[in-house]
């Protein structure tokens, strides 16, 4: 399967420790080798890249793994190719508008069925059956409301959906508008929350340690999601099964 990287921050943040870790498994560590993408929010804007090549081997990926780029809410994908060919329409993360935010999907998993489900006003651009259920999503979302209802009451839609989707597979997600972090785990989906004090963490696929204390303030929080484990030395908690989780900030939010 595929595997996912997500961040939650409370200021700016760049992702280049855990990105270096991820990429690894692109092709070197890991068999995710049919392509990877990754979205950084800026404000209401989001940058995107994509490449259908491996990420171990992508130049792109180099570049952005040693350039700085900050942002607040990252989403990010390796890709192990089960449905859909290998090509840069089908590299997740999936970016699309609604109610005039940019939204951000990238999934893990297969959903048996799920292009049988009728669609609104999205249509799928590739052959994945992630973007169907994004387009599908992102649907009932907009015949629901036409504009943004509370978080309470959109927390609790987006898991609804989540579940249903779950039903026809495995629908590990990661979801933002560029304000929260919808994190939805069917089997691995797991978090850590750094804060002061901070201290060093090593990577699992690359010889690289980060000493935190001395690139961060005392106030900085930040959360990363990711599919496994991306550190040796921390503790990382495992995302309730079939629940949505919600990040804000770098802080865990509920629905309630």
């Amino acid at each position: 399967m595929c595997e996912l990287l997500g961040m939650s921050a409370s200021v700016p943040t760049d992702i280049c420790f855990s990105f270096a870790g991820l990429i690894r498994r692109g092709g070197q560590t890991g068999p995710h080798k049919d392509g990877w993408g990754i979205a950084f929010y800026d404000g209401k804007g989001c940058r995107a890249f994509h490449d259908p090549a491996a990420s171990a081997r992508s130049p792109i990926a180099d570049f952005l793994r040693g350039h700085s780029i900050k942002s607040e809410i990252v989403i990010s994908h390796i890709r192990k190719a089960n449905r859909g060919r290998v090509a840069l329409e089908n590299t997740h993360p999936f970016v699309r508008e609604l109610w005039g935010q940019n939204w951000v999907f990238a999934h893990n998993g297969q959903l048996r069925g799920i292009k049988k489900l009728p669609l609104g006003e999205y249509q799928p651009i590739g052959s994945t059956d992630s973007e169907y259920a994004f387009c599908w999503l992102l649907g009932k979302l907009r015949a629901r409301w036409a504009k943004p209802p509370s978080d309470r009451a959109l927390h609790r839609m987006i898991e609804t959906l989540a579940l249903e989707a779950s039903e026809r597979g495995v629908f590990n997600m990661l979801l933002s508008n560029s304000q929260s972090l919808y994190c939805f785990r069917s089997t691995n989906l797991v978090w850590l929350t750094r804060r002061a004090p901070f201290r060093a963490a090593t990577l699992v696929d690359e010889d690289l340690t980060v000493d935190f204390a001395k690139h961060t303030s005392p106030t900085d929080i930040v959360t990363i999601v990711a599919t496994r484990p991306l550190t040796s030395d921390e503790t990382w908690s495992t995302t309730p099964k079939s629940t949505l989780v919600v990040f804000r900030d770098g802080e865990l939010r509920t629905a309630a």
